[in-house]
């Protein structure tokens, strides 16, 4: 299968968060509402180790509990013991990138929360586990976080906000949620603005958060439904998600061999495009025996063989599509790989073939 549709110029159009990593579009609308507080809020990101330019690009990954640290560090500065269901207040639920999309072009209500379950852990938060529960009466999206990120009050405030925003948004005018599970520590006095903010009851619970509506809400159509644009994102989640079981050298080949024409392939943009700093993907790459520069060279070599045996191709243009500026450089590189010249190569493939 061709899977050039797959990359970018500077390679993968696809990176994954890793197991502890999540958008850091969670953050979406957080400098403002902590500015209104009084508080500077770039202090506050890099007191827990987080970029504030970061924020300006959604896709960008971020380390779960870094997030999770800094909303219950906001909690207590501002002495606002709801902020995360405030930041979600001022954020769509578009947070979830992508798969926001999809829900909204999906067919019907169980269809969205289906793709929603899917596909948040790959693309946004892996550490997110996500259920669909029927009964007979009563249907619940339930999640809980499959790690320790410790008290995490103010990132389930938010969860819940964020969810409630899809449901509704797919759901349209009818929907209306029957109740709200969340495992939070929440003081008796602040439930009447819990459930005023949540627009249905509220339970404190040990268990799952959850969030409950009636069973027959899920048959109901999606007003912005479009089946092409489900397919077409479909299609491309599936690859993510496809691309999310390869190990760390396998992304870092398909990076390389999207990445080797524009002539940008470097460790630094390999790194950016897996989310992690440059110094984790040599430790990732070091624990498999393996080094950045040589599979980048293994990748050259199988790639000029590959090149040198189509004919439309000058050696000029092999030398580009390896990210090379100049024949001669690449014509060096060859020799030292496999002790000829690429075009005695090519003319020994041609009179054995």
């Amino acid at each position: 299968m061709n899977t050039d549709y797959f990359f970018k110029l500077d390679g993968p159009l696809d990176s994954v968060p890793t197991e502890r990593q999540m958008r850091i579009a969670n953050l979406t609308g957080f400098q403002d509402l902590v500015r209104n507080f009084g508080a500077d809020p770039r202090a506050i990101l890099e007191r827990h180790d987080i970029d504030p330019q970061a924020i300006r690009d959604p896709d960008h990954y971020v380390d779960c509990k870094s997030v999770v640290d800094v909303f219950e560090y906001c909690s207590t500065l501002l002495n606002h013991p709801l902020f995360g269901l405030q930041l979600a207040q001022v954020q769509e639920p578009d947070v979830y990138g992508c798969v926001a999309a999809l829900c909204r072009a999906a067919s019907s209500v169980r269809e969205s929360v289906v793709s929603f379950i899917d596909y948040l852990p790959v693309v946004h938060s892996p550490v997110s586990v996500m259920e669909l529960v029927e009964g007979t009466e009563t249907a619940e999206l339930r999640w809980y976080v499959r790690a320790d990120l410790g008290s995490n009050n103010q990132a389930n405030y938010q969860a819940a906000m964020l969810n409630l925003k899809l449901l509704r948004l797919i759901g349209g005018k009818t929907f209306r949620p029957s109740y709200v599970n969340l495992a939070v520590d929440a003081r008796q006095r602040d439930i009447f603005e819990i459930e005023n903010k949540l627009g249905c009851r509220f339970h404190k619970t040990a268990a799952d958060n959850a969030i409950a509506f009636p069973v027959t809400l899920l048959d109901q159509p999606v007003a912005s439904s479009s089946r092409l644009l489900f397919t077409l994102l479909g299609g491309y989640l599936d690859r993510v998600k496809s691309a999310s079981r390869t190990t760390i050298a396998e992304r870092v080949q398909d990076y390389i061999r999207g990445a080797l024409p524009s002539g940008t392939c470097s460790i630094e943009r390999c790194a950016g495009k897996l989310g992690m700093s440059v110094r984790t993907l040599q430790a990732n790459l070091s624990q498999c025996g393996l080094k950045f520069c040589d599979i980048l060279e293994r990748q050259r070599i199988d790639l000029a063989r590959n090149y040198l045996n189509q004919d439309q191709l000058s050696l000029d243009d092999v030398a580009a599509n390896l990210g090379y500026s100049e024949q001669s450089s690449f014509g060096r590189a060859f020799k030292r790989w496999t002790g000829t010249t690429p075009m005695l190569y090519r003319q020994r493939l041609a009179a054995s073939g």
